[in-house]
């Protein structure tokens, strides 16, 4: 299996077709929920791209689109802090972090390490000493959550990120 990563930090109608045909299969068992819906994503996206430092990861094996990762820069004044649960430690959000907003890989590619190989490339050439991303506690019955301690992230605070949104567990590591 040769799996070629390709970073884009703009969307081509191609890559925009790519990206949303592997989040439609990806989460094929959520799309009757409103957040889960391919249009709700395809929204979430447009807003995404333009966001700062945005940049994806896309996933190909043999030219057919298999997983993606992508994220941007969050700064303090950033809604993505405002809506936690909890409040964070004073100077928390001080300096910029990478925040994942998606991480999704085909079922055939699951337990291949195609995920961390994606994850790990959107972070290779970073510059920010931190990252975050947020998971639902009981996707996979903890198994998701799992899978992030293991590359060493822990769980700070939580949040719903929109009103359709179950609680999700904010995470975050150091690059």
């Amino acid at each position: 299996m040769t799996i070629e990563l390709r970073h884009h930090t703009d969307l081509t109608a191609q890559v925009h077709q790519d990206l949303l045909a592997v989040y439609a299969d990806v989460r094929a068992p959520l799309l009757h929920l409103a957040n889960y819906r391919v249009e709700a994503f395809a929204e979430r996206l447009d807003r995404h791209v333009g966001d700062p430092g945005f940049e994806l990861v896309l996933g190909y094996d043999g030219g057919h689109p298999i997983g993606y990762a992508y994220g941007n820069t969050v700064d303090a004044g950033d809604r993505y802090w405002k809506r936690m649960a909890e409040p964070l430690p004073e100077g928390f959000t001080n300096t910029p972090v990478l925040a994942i907003k998606e991480i999704g890989v085909r079922i055939p590619w699951r337990g291949t390490g195609t995920a961390r190989r994606m994850h790990d490339e959107l972070l290779a050439h970073r510059t920010e000493d931190r990252v975050t991303l947020m998971v639902n506690p009981l996707a996979g019955d903890g198994k998701v959550q799992a899978v992030y301690e293991s590359w060493g992230y822990r769980a700070i605070n939580s949040q719903p990120p929109s009103p359709d949104s179950p609680r999700l567990a904010v995470m975050v590591r150091h690059r």
